[in-house]
């Protein structure tokens, strides 16, 4: 899910108790995992490598966002970029929904849509949306991706 932690306990090089604001996602793991075992990372990943946070060595590289896409319910989609969260819901009927915007530092509980005050974040929510999307006949999410048989 989102915003569930991300858990890791390897002693005597992850710190016990520490924590890091990292956004991450679980196609973080394969990189992480490839990188860890001294295998190259493909570069057409979507996943990074985390292992400069849990290792101290090198630089985090860190995503520019993150994109989730739900099937049930209507179908979702969300994106978290920085501090903030977009959600557009009910997509398989309107895949043009307006985005839901939460600003994760004031509103972790995502309670308080703030969309009218920001329309120039859910714009680059809405083009991230856009650029990620990546449609798959097999498991359509939006009116006219189904398979043709």
């Amino acid at each position: 899910g989102i915003r569930t932690p991300y858990l890791v306990r390897w002693s005597g090089t992850v710190a016990p108790g520490s924590t890091t604001d990292l956004p991450t996602a679980f196609w973080d793991f394969p990189a992480t995992a490839l990188d860890l075992a001294g295998a190259d990372v493909p570069a057409d990943m979507d996943g990074i490598s985390i292992a400069p946070t849990l290792t101290g060595d090198g630089e985090q590289p860190r995503h520019p966002y993150l994109y989730w896409e739900f099937h049930e319910r209507g179908g979702k989609q969300a994106v978290r970029m920085g501090r903030w969260k977009g959600i557009r819901r009910g997509v398989r009927k309107d895949p043009d929904a307006p985005i839901l915007l939460f600003d994760l530092e004031q509103d972790p509980g995502e309670s308080n849509d703030v969309a009218a005050e920001h329309p120039d974040v859910v714009a680059k929510i809405a083009a991230a949306m856009a650029e990620a999307r990546v449609p798959a006949p097999h498991l359509p999410l939006f009116p006219g991706e189904r398979e043709k048989r």
